[in-house]
């Protein structure tokens, strides 16, 4: 990892120069503020394109690690040229924490980028574009991006790289273009799950270029880069997402993810203002579930009664219920006289944030499929207690309520009520029993 950040730090030198860069604007500075990071600083570097009229909201590149692949001079290239639209860029460092006598004394680099969960596309969202929108350019022009996620992209290399993917995965709201090079998908802080949530979650309107090379093992412990790369471009590939992976016999370094910057970017950003759109998933349970066409939209009227955190499967001869604090789900056969027995743990579900499981409700279908409402999504489990499709929410926040109801979820979500059909029948707690088909063990 030294070897790498030197790296970065070259380039991010070699870049700079004055405050001037290329034929526009290097605005230079040190965010200090963070509530979600306390205590730390970074510095940051945003550039304004000659081309930018500061009246009409820019693109936005958001680069992570700082100025990576000699981005500043390659994107006005693509600008000149028309491969780009207008575009600002963002550079930031990672965050450190300094002692009253300014030494470091906490790299907050691997906390920050190589998380699973939502926490740094929060800090992107709440706190560092919102200071890039308050600065203005030397001749008076006022930084405006655009919100539409269809005109951002984000990169990062290594850990940065992992961070990349998982901020547009996490909030395809805010990013639709990922560039990731040497990305930490391995056992570091959860990466290594990240192909198997691709493989089960509806996919989404994100378009990545990913690369790596055959020779990137940085450190064995975690696990060899190269093939958690390939894991996470086949998972793309089978989750349905538009996608480029290059590979070659690099190690962990981005010299290689220089050279190919240029040739992503225009991957990137091809056919624009076209959106970028969600494939479709090979998943046979997901593509069963969804009905094309068919999205979370808002409701009206009351949600029907809130599931409860115990389910009763269909044909009324086991219950399944929570455990407080674990990833599992307890079922319990019933016996003739409704009396509770051969409880096991044998409900799995995924948990990617790593912190005790907040579950909103559970209900079976009358294929004897269950329907957990977790904090990443519904996740839809077979009749032997593996989640095979998970449905993200229409919105960042978790769900406040779950209800399944005939053909229709509903969640609440920031208050305001969702509903969505699917290809599925709800058997609810009370219902008239049902024998579900066996699904056997496979």
């Amino acid at each position: 990892m030294k070897k790498l950040l030197a790296i970065v730090t070259g380039l991010v030198l070699a870049g700079m120069g004055s405050a001037m860069a290329a034929d526009g604007e290097l605005i230079e500075g040190v965010f200090d503020r963070s509530v979600i990071y306390p205590g730390t600083e970074r510095d940051y570097k945003v550039y304004v394109p000659a081309q930018y009229d500061g009246k009409t909201p820019a693109c936005l590149y958001f680069g992570l690690d700082g100025i990576l692949y000699n981005a500043v001079e390659v994107m006005d290239s693509l600008m000149a040229t028309g491969d780009m639209p207008v575009t600002i860029g963002v550079f930031i460092q990672p965050g450190v924490i300094k002692d009253s006598d300014g030494n470091v004394i906490r790299y907050n680099r691997s906390n920050e980028f190589d998380r699973t969960d939502g926490r740094f596309a929060s800090f992107i969202e709440t706190e560092i574009l919102p200071m890039v929108e308050s600065l203005k350019t030397s001749d008076g022009r006022q930084v405006l991006i655009s919100h539409d996620a269809n005109d951002r992209a984000i990169s990062g290399a290594s850990s940065s790289g992992i961070a990349s993917f998982n901020v547009a995965w996490q909030r395809p709201d805010l990013f639709s273009r990922v560039y990731t090079t040497c990305g930490t998908f391995v056992a570091m802080r959860g990466g290594n799950e990240l192909p198997a949530l691709v493989r089960k979650s509806e996919p989404k309107p994100i378009r990545v270029y990913i690369h790596d090379g055959s020779n990137d093992a940085w450190n064995p412990l975690f696990g060899h880069w190269y093939e958690y790369n390939r894991l996470m471009a086949s998972a793309l590939e089978f989750a349905g997402y538009e996608h480029h992976a290059k590979w070659d016999d690099g190690n962990h370094s981005i010299r290689n993810g220089s050279r190919l910057f240029p040739e992503a970017m225009r991957y990137l950003w091809k056919g624009y203002p076209e959106r970028v759109d969600a494939g479709t998933s090979q998943n046979n349970m997901l593509t069963g579930l969804l009905i094309p066409g068919e999205q979370w939209r808002e409701c009206d009227g009351v949600m029907p009664e809130p599931a409860s955190n115990v389910a009763v499967y269909p044909d009324g001869k086991h219950v399944t219920e929570t455990e407080p604090g674990s990833d599992w789900l307890v079922n319990h056969v019933m016996d003739r006289d409704g009396n509770r027995v051969h409880g096991q743990q044998f409900y799995w579900i995924h948990n990617p944030l790593h912190r005790n499981q907040r579950i909103s409700g559970m209900v079976y279908d009358t294929g004897g499929n269950l329907y957990v409402a977790t904090e990443i999504g519904i996740q839809v489990c077979d009749q032997n207690g593996r989640v095979r499709a998970i449905l993200p929410y229409p919105e960042a926040a978790c769900a406040d309520a779950f209800s399944f109801a005939g053909d229709t979820l509903y969640v609440v979500c920031g208050g305001r009520l969702y509903c969505r059909k699917v290809n599925a029948t709800a058997h609810r707690n009370g219902d008239a029993p049902v024998a579900p088909a066996s699904q056997g063990q496979g």
